[in-house]
């Protein structure tokens, strides 16, 4: 089930509508110093990426009990024993990617919207998929409520990408995998990247992936904890 769909060609600004340009008023101090605490000053260097993080309201994406978190460098429950992550790690996942605004880009794991809508300040297009349904539905009403009309959600299950829509100039897993994922590797385009997190649930590594030569060139960037990647088939079991 694809529940939005954005329209193919040039790069589309988002534009926020009135109500949630005085909400993002409430909160533009408290997400410019998320940006320059947590962020630039650990090393966070993609201006883009931090321009995206200053512009995207996370508080949005988040129930109101939690909003006066929002800003906060820690992750977040959505639900569905799921969390947002943390500001700063999903900082590292976008840097790590060097979008320049051209890509059509996955992302495995929708959960709130969060790093949907940062993805669609940053590539063209941009088609999630998210395991459970109610995750899905809220995060599409956000996502269109701030008039990100590039993206693309789907239901099911992430671990076999979206290959209708492939090939991807690149990937991003928001579950940690028991190694890399085949299908999602194949979606990847030659030249493409995608960014993961492989290992148990107590020792993960986040993994930058390149496609060469049809084949991984890994490099292995620092430890996390993401809620694992479970797909129809059990892949969520160990090496």
């Amino acid at each position: 089930m694809v529940l939005g769909s954005s329209p193919h060609g040039c790069l589309v600004v988002p534009n926020y509508n009135k109500q949630s340009a005085m909400n993002n008023d409430r909160y533009s101090a408290e997400r410019q110093s998320m940006v320059d605490a947590q962020l630039r000053a650990r090393g966070i260097t993609d201006e883009r990426v931090l321009a995206a993080m200053t512009r995207v309201p996370r508080h949005e994406f988040v129930t109101e009990p939690f909003r006066r978190e929002a800003y906060e460098d820690h992750p977040l429950p959505i639900g569905e024993n799921q969390t947002v992550s943390q500001p700063y790690i999903v900082a590292i996942m976008l840097q790590a990617l060097r979008l320049n605004g051209f890509e059509r880009v996955l992302e495995i794991g929708t959960g709130s919207g969060y790093q949907t809508g940062l993805l669609a300040e940053l590539a063209r297009e941009v088609f999630s998929v998210e395991r459970y349904a109610s995750l899905a539905t809220s995060a599409d009403e956000v996502i269109r409520r701030l008039n990100y009309d590039k993206v693309s959600i789907r239901i099911g299950d992430g671990t076999q990408g979206w290959p209708e829509k492939a090939p991807f100039d690149a990937i991003t897993v928001t579950a940690a995998a028991p190694r890399v994922p085949p299908a999602l590797f194949a979606q990847l385009r030659e030249g493409g990247r995608m960014i993961v997190p492989v290992g148990p649930a107590y020792a993960q590594e986040l993994m930058l992936i390149r496609k060469e030569n049809a084949g991984p060139v890994i490099t292995k960037m620092e430890g996390c904890r993401f809620v694992p990647l479970i797909g129809e088939q059990g892949y969520s079991e160990p090496n």
